[in-house]
Order: C-alpha cells, then structure tokens, then sequence
C-alpha cells in the first residue's frame, strides 16, 4: 500500500498515532532535562483538509471529525495534549489545518529541546525546510528514513524518542519495521521508539511481533486499533509499538483505546489491543 500523508491527513490512523504520541511527549515534559525527538519519515509537517489530496479521500471527517463530541472525562484528560497541538497549529496555519507528527512535535518543544525532521520525497522535504528550518529547535534533513534511523541515533541529549512512520510502499515493511526497531534499540537502548504500522492482515503484525519479542530486552507495548472486521483486501486498522513506553501508558491507553474503538468504527465494528511484550511480558 501506499500511504502518503497528505491524503490520509486526519484520519483514524492519526488520530491514535498522534495521540499515543502526544502522550509520550507529555510524559517527556515532565524532566526538565533536554530531549531530542526524531520523525524517520516526516511527510509536509501540516495539512490543509480542504486541500485536493485530504479532501479527495475526505478521511478526515472519519477521524478528527469525530472528535468533536467530548468523551468521558477521565478520556477527554488524556485527549487533552493533543487537542492542544492541534488547536495551536490551527492558530497558526489556519482553521482547516491538521498536523502532522513534525507540527504536534514542534508544539512541544521547550527551548533546549530538538526536533529532526527526515524526509526522502524531494518536494516534501523543500516544503518541511520552509516550514521549519526557520526555528532554531528544529532541523529538517533530505535523507532516507531508514537511513536516518540509524544514523542519529544515540542523540546527544541520550533522551527522547524517535518515531517510525513509513509510507509502506514495498511488500515486507512490517518484517523491515520490526528488524529496524531490534536493531535500533541495541544502538540505543533507552530512547522511546514508536513503530507506526497499518493492519490489513493481521498475522503480518503477529509474526513481527513475535519475532521483535525474541530479540528486545527491553519492554514495550503492542497497541492496535480496528474500525472494521479483518479484511486482507483492505486498511481496518492500524497500531503502534513503543518501546519503553512511559510507566502509564499501558493503563492510558487502555482507557482511550476501547473510547477511540466505539467512536471511531465504521459500523458497528471497533476493536482495540493493548499487549505488553519485551523485556517485561
């Protein structure tokens, strides 16, 4: 599958990577120690909806829209962060925006903190360096995201995350994702890594997951999200493993998964997964 960010801007899939994310980031605010955090493959950083490739698919409406109802209080605590860098990338580009993970990171960024930003596509990483190389917290780099992965690891603060968000383009990349997160933590063995993948066949995710366990001695967790019924032929859902996750993201995410899963189903199919393995399963 193709999975170009600006026509998917908003959509289910965001909405759990962008939260599972501003979450980890909240939780990195909470030393006042520096951290770097890195995006592998960072797409045009932010996206009008009513652009031609968002509004062509109108996926938005399926995700971000319908967010719009508040969820019960304990869920709308954890939404908080990200409705917060959502509402201040809107302040700044424009009510029809949406971020993606570059603008929810630069949100969050203090004033010794980084931002690195890679991207592969030509046009998108001249676009990213417009947006963002003007902040002297960020930094945007033309590279291959694979590339990048292992080369800017360990960061210099030895603190942060890195976040893998792949287009998904080429047969193998959830087997690739697994294979890279391993070998990334042997060079880096306490950065929070979130592995963003969409879930089609579901036993593609299986067998990685099995074959990442074997190799971590660290702990991490497995979080997917469906909309609809399995279905091979098609994107149902789609999931995150982080590793080293914050002490409480297990426990957050399994009060908005189940919300996320009844809100956000296509009919009435919504089904959630929260899985420690690793290290500590």
């Amino acid at each position: 599958m193709n999975y170009r960010h600006a026509f998917h801007a908003g959509n289910f899939a965001d909405v759990l990577k962008h939260l599972v994310l501003t979450r980890v980031l909240t939780h990195l605010h909470a030393k006042a120690t520096p951290f770097r955090a890195i995006d592998t493959h960072a797409g045009l950083g932010f996206y009008d909806l009513t652009g031609d490739e968002a509004g062509r698919t109108g996926e938005a409406a399926e995700g971000w829209g319908r967010l719009d109802t508040p969820f019960p209080e304990a869920v709308e605590h954890l939404l908080a962060p990200y409705r917060a860098a959502v509402a201040a990338t809107q302040a700044r580009h424009g009510a029809t925006t949406y971020p993606g993970s570059p603008a929810i990171i630069r949100e969050f960024l203090r004033s010794t903190d980084k931002g690195v930003f890679v991207e592969l596509h030509p046009a998108d990483a001249e676009t990213l360096r417009e947006r963002y190389n003007q902040d002297s917290r960020t930094k945007v780099m033309h590279l291959d995201g694979w590339t990048a992965l292992g080369a800017l690891i360990p960061p210099p603060e030895r603190r942060g995350l890195v976040l893998i968000d792949p287009p998904y383009e080429e047969l193998g990349e959830i087997d690739r994702l697994g294979a890279a997160l391993a070998k990334a933590v042997a060079k880096w063995p306490t950065g929070i890594y979130l592995g963003w993948y969409p879930i089609k066949d579901v036993s593609h995710v299986d067998r990685m997951v099995t074959e990442l366990h074997g190799a971590l001695n660290r702990p991490a967790l497995r979080l997917d999200l469906l909309v609809s019924e399995p279905d091979a032929t098609r994107l149902n859902g789609n999931g995150l493993i982080v590793i080293n996750p914050p002490w409480r993201l297990a426990e957050e995410a399994m009060l908005f998964l189940p919300a996320l899963a009844e809100r956000l189903a296509r009919t009435d199919y919504g089904a959630f997964r929260c899985e420690a393995f690793g290290a500590q399963a």
